[in-house]
């Protein structure tokens, strides 16, 4: 009787019982995934990842504000938050580009069109997610 538990269990996990599933195994199994094992999941998967910005870029600011973080994977992950929020700016930005220049004609057709990131683009792409540029008086 005391094998059949174990037996049971074992093949619960789609595995030989030492490793832990794949989050892809664990959903074909059944197995409900929490919070924090979607979180152990990320670090584990950043761990080897080297974000746009450094580390030490990052730690540094980090510091200036007052946050102390023990653990580098944190830093990574607010790393990783960062390019994430830099990369959705720049985007928008080329998005307001293309519309701005969709109305006029162009010599330069296909792959040779090349964009320059300019104010009056990411002024209203910063304003989106809640960053308000003014220019300065004299430039105006």
């Amino acid at each position: 009787m005391a094998t059949a538990p174990s037996s049971g269990t074992s093949s619960s996990t789609g595995t030989s019982g030492s490793s832990t599933p794949t989050p892809k195994e664990a959903l074909a199994n059944g197995d409900v995934k929490t919070a924090g094992d979607a979180l152990e999941d990320l670090l584990y998967q950043i761990e080897d990842y080297a974000p746009t910005i450094p580390d030490a870029v990052t730690g540094f600011y980090l510091n200036r504000a007052g946050f102390e973080a023990s653990d580098p994977r944190v830093v990574r992950v607010i790393s990783l938050a960062a390019q994430k929020f830099i990369s959705d700016i720049a985007n928008d930005a080329l998005q307001h580009c293309k519309m701005r220049g969709s109305g006029q004609s162009s010599k330069k057709i296909g792959k040779d069109k090349r964009y320059t990131l300019t104010m009056e683009d990411l002024t209203p792409a910063l304003s989106e997610h809640g960053i308000n540029v003014k220019k300065p008086y004299y430039f105006t």
